[in-house]
């Protein structure tokens, strides 16, 4: 099989779509620019797409190797024979390749080698073919120094036979099937542990059984958790008599004396070989799907959380709210610079409210503060209501604002470098000004895993977590531009083509020689080489640039095509930007070139309709129900408005303004079946739920989005 043919096996596209996409990555090219900038090479596929074809193109390469190892271990061993290798050569499924290679794959001595070494191997074979009837007579030949009875003779053949079973492609296969259809996840509380305060999590899991295939990824998950800290021990099996009678079925042949040897072989095979390995590939099959499907939330809930409305270009004070050490406040300028801090106490124990309010007072003025941010942690909605007890001079919005994370972004070294001269509660404030102001150019310095949006994210493969996370941060970075000019090297670094080292060239160059005139002075920067900037040039943006198309996502090498286009036209490039009316009569055939193709002429015409238009919806003010405060405030049968702050596959977790998120079910998202809960909801999504139950004592709240 090609590599062509296997990927179109998983990808929906035309040969000549996934060729010229894996010539294009072969050529250093990213993702986000081949989705944008190549869609006349790659027939319109789109960044999923392309990512899957690079996917899977890595995955065969494995596979390719993995074979070459297998095929050269079996060959020094002097077993490779012509059919052996055709098999193995012509397979392209993992597991099936495993199997072929087992009976040579001896990480250690078994029962069945030192037997072999022993002598027995013809025994075996003659009881195997289960035709002669006096077994002990026969087993009597291969006495010797090693082998002192009949009954160790015979003992040392059944080794080898359970061996032989153990390596049996059909047997393995169809009992794999059993494990995958018809295995049962079954668990059982360890009784030293039952009582543990930390085992009660759990505590559903103490005596649980639920078939493989039907498992949710998240209960999975909890279990495995469960069983590495001791609070549960859990197998995954299938019916053993039913097992042991399939395999009988398929290599016992009569009653006879070595019938009954084979028999026993059987049980022996099943218990010591086979039960073992299959049950732990079916449960190493369930991890990697729950795996995967809870990365996928993540990584959707990142998604959403990156793109999440910024308010835009304006003043702020942000406050890090508190009790006993007080508020932290900042006050930000238009670009997230810091102008100001100052720490108030308008709670108790010093509850110096009045101070603090002209204290709030005088920054908005002196500072020309257009809107107020608090983060949602401790004292959060005391903050807010003691904020908006201030008469300003003029309107202020305030908005509560997500700080997961703020406190893991204070104490990095991105944020000692930003402000080095600060403590981490001013640290922690900034960034809470800025994520209102801007949640993605904030929320990539800090690793996701500590923004509170996964599902059992430290229980996953971490490497394909990070791979994945990483994508994610890219797509979105990418998706919405940066501003080249006020871009921290966090966020130049998820730029097609730039990452870290180029990003602090950037940086580096820009402090020196002021901001950038133009995106062709990018090529300026040491090390940033033609492709680079070919990849990087185009999702970058540079406000109030001499040429308009500067500040679009119109790639610099279509700059000539525009050109070409105003011209025809008879106006200057600025006067065709916006022109709906004037873009509306272009025919984008005419101007077709090499490297521009109708697709991307496309695109370049409703670019210029909108240019650098950002994606993302702007930021809304919201406000909690303000007689809500704690959990003791909570009443069945409320209805209350809330923020959606995490989204599983089991439902989403709400925030209705207490320390304490409620879980909405899935089941309780709309009337009828949901299969899936980002088909209803989406992350900071406003909404309306009703409270059907608290448990203060485990501090836990459900809540339903079934009003009626």
């Amino acid at each position: 099989m090609t590599l062509i043919e296997f990927i179109q096996q998983a990808v929906n596209a035309s040969a000549k779509s996934i060729e010229n996409t894996l010539s294009l990555l072969g050529e250093g090219c990213t993702i986000p620019f081949i989705a944008r900038y190549r869609k006349d090479r790659t027939g319109n596929l789109d960044e999923v797409v392309v990512e899957k074809i690079m996917k899977y193109s890595e995955l065969y390469e494995g596979i390719v190797k993995r074979k070459e190892s297998i095929l050269n271990s079996i060959e020094e061993q002097g077993k490779l024979t012509e059919e052996l290798k055709a098999k193995i050569s012509n397979s392209f499924d993992l597991t099936e390749i495993e199997d072929l290679y087992l009976p040579y794959k001896k990480t250690r001595k078994t029962k069945a080698d030192t037997a072999r070494e022993n002598g027995l191997e013809p025994l075996a074979k003659v009881i195997m073919a289960q035709n002669a009837s006096d077994v002990d007579s026969i087993a009597t030949r291969y006495i010797n120094d090693k082998i002192g009875s009949e009954e160790e003779a015979i003992q040392g053949a059944s080794d080898i036979i359970a061996e032989w079973i153990n390596e049996n492609m059909y047997v393995r296969k169809s009992l794999r099937r059993k494990f995958q259809r018809s295995g049962v996840v079954s668990t059982k509380v360890v009784k030293a542990k039952k009582d543990d305060e930390a085992a009660q999590k759990f505590e559903q899991y103490f005596d649980w059984a639920e078939p493989v295939y039907k498992i949710p990824a998240h209960r999975l998950l909890a279990i495995l958790r469960a069983e590495n800290e001791g609070f549960i021990k859990f197998n995954v099996g299938i019916e053993k008599e039913e097992a042991i009678n399939f395999i009988e079925d398929n290599v016992v042949k009569g009653k006879g004396e070595c019938s009954k040897i084979v028999e026993k072989a059987v049980a022996d095979s099943y218990k010591r070989l086979l039960e073992p390995a299959l049950a732990n590939e079916a449960l190493a099959e369930a991890k990697e799907k729950a795996d995967l499907n809870s990365i996928q939330v993540f990584a959707d809930n990142l998604t959403q959380l990156l793109l999440g409305s910024p308010l835009g270009e304006k003043r702020i004070l942000a406050i890090d709210p508190g009790f006993k050490t007080g508020c932290k406040v900042v006050c930000l300028d238009e670009q997230g610079d810091l102008l100001y801090n100052e720490t108030i106490f308008p709670h108790a124990p010093q509850k110096d409210t009045t101070m603090a309010m002209k204290k709030i007072r005088s920054m908005v003025n002196a500072y020309n503060v257009e809107a107020i941010a608090i983060g949602n942690g401790t004292a959060s909605r005391e903050t807010e209501f003691f904020i908006k007890k201030i008469a300003f001079d003029k309107p202020v919005q305030v908005f509560v604002v997500n700080e997961a994370g703020a406190s893991v972004y204070s104490a990095s070294k991105i944020a000692r470098e930003e402000f080095p001269t600060y403590d981490v509660t001013v640290r922690g404030a900034v960034s809470i000004g800025r994520r209102l102001s801007d949640p993605l150019a904030e929320l990539v310095k800090i690793d996701p895993k500590s923004i509170g949006v996964g599902q059992y994210q430290h229980d996953v493969d971490q490497t394909l977590l990070k791979k994945e996370l990483d994508n994610v941060v890219m797509k979105c970075v990418n998706s919405v531009g940066v501003n080249l000019n006020t871009a921290s090297k966090s966020l130049l670094s998820y730029v097609s083509g730039i990452g870290e080292k180029m990003a602090e060239n950037i940086v580096q160059y820009r402090t020196e020689n002021g901001p950038f005139e133009s995106r062709t002075e990018l090529k300026k920067v040491p090390r940033l080489g033609d492709k680079a900037f070919q990849q990087a040039a185009a999702f970058v943006r540079i406000k109030n640039a001499k040429n308009p198309l500067d500040d679009s996502a119109v790639h610099p090498e279509a700059y000539g095509v525009v050109e070409k286009i105003a011209k025809d036209m008879k106006v200057s490039i600025g006067e065709m930007i916006s022109n709906k009316e004037l873009i509306a009569k272009v025919e984008a055939n005419k101007y077709t070139t090499g490297e521009v193709g109708v697709l991307a002429l496309q695109d370049i015409l409703k670019e210029l309709e909108k240019p650098g238009l950002d994606p993302r919806r702007s930021a809304k003010v919201f406000e909690f129900d303000p007689n809500v405060k704690q959990i003791t405030d909570l009443k069945i049968g409320q209805v209350l408005p809330g923020i959606i702050n995490n989204i599983t596959n089991f439902g989403c977790f709400v925030d209705v303004g207490i320390k304490e998120s409620g879980l909405v079910h899935i089941s309780q998202l709309k009337a009828g079946f949901v299969s899936d809960v980002n088909e209803v909801v989406k992350l900071h999504q406003h909404v309306q739920v009703k409270v059907t139950d608290v448990d203060v004592a485990k501090k836990r709240i459900q809540l339903s989005m079934i009003l009626d």
